[in-house]
């Protein structure tokens, strides 16, 4: 199953394990240190697909949802209980979301999740190689102007191809973006 909303954890391990679970796009709060760069990610993210709220059943975890249901209201929740996040099998008990098991992981998602309705070709390498935004002795200032532009926020090639189908951006969009920043010089 594929996941509209973007789902925020708060970190990579996270990540890994819930996208084996789902098929899904991430945003990474990178701890209970949460900065106003991830805080415009994850409004600009509610804006174009939806949020999910999903972090450790932990103080952390806690402060983190506290945070950003603050900074961007009307995000999605869905939980998992301390029980469900606890590593059994280690002798210190770890507790988080990498720990649960994938059925767990499902369960706590399918309850607010909506599924991706087929959309129009995503953009590929190729496009970023057409408007010179990789591959080329200025692409990166051209990424940082778009990803600012889009606020999709800087990025390398790769991530900029992720950042840019994650949020959605049709090739069309792309297109008069790259024409307003030429337009802007």
């Amino acid at each position: 199953m594929k996941i509209k909303e973007v789902i925020v954890v708060e970190g990579k391990s996270d990540t890994v394990k819930v996208q084996q679970a789902v098929t899904c796009d991430t945003i990474e709060t990178n701890g209970s240190a949460i900065n106003q760069e991830t805080i415009e990610r994850i409004r600009h993210a509610k804006e174009k697909r939806g949020v999910i709220i999903f972090t450790d059943p932990d103080y952390p975890g806690k402060r983190i949802r506290h945070i950003i249901d603050k900074e961007v209201p009307g995000c999605k929740h869905a939980f998992l209980t301390r029980a469900e996040a606890k590593d059994n099998r280690s002798t210190i008990k770890n507790l988080g979301i990498e720990h649960a098991s994938l059925e767990t992981i499902r369960h706590a998602l399918e309850k607010v999740y909506e599924l991706v309705a087929v959309q129009e070709a995503s953009i590929t390498k190729a496009d970023l190689i057409h408007y010179g935004l990789i591959g080329q002795a200025h692409s990166k200032e051209k990424r940082d102007a778009l990803g600012n532009l889009l606020r999709i926020g800087e990025t390398n090639g790769k991530q900029l191809l992720k950042r840019l189908n994650m949020f959605q951006i049709s090739k069309e969009q792309l297109s008069e973006a790259m024409e307003q920043l030429r337009g802007g010089k």
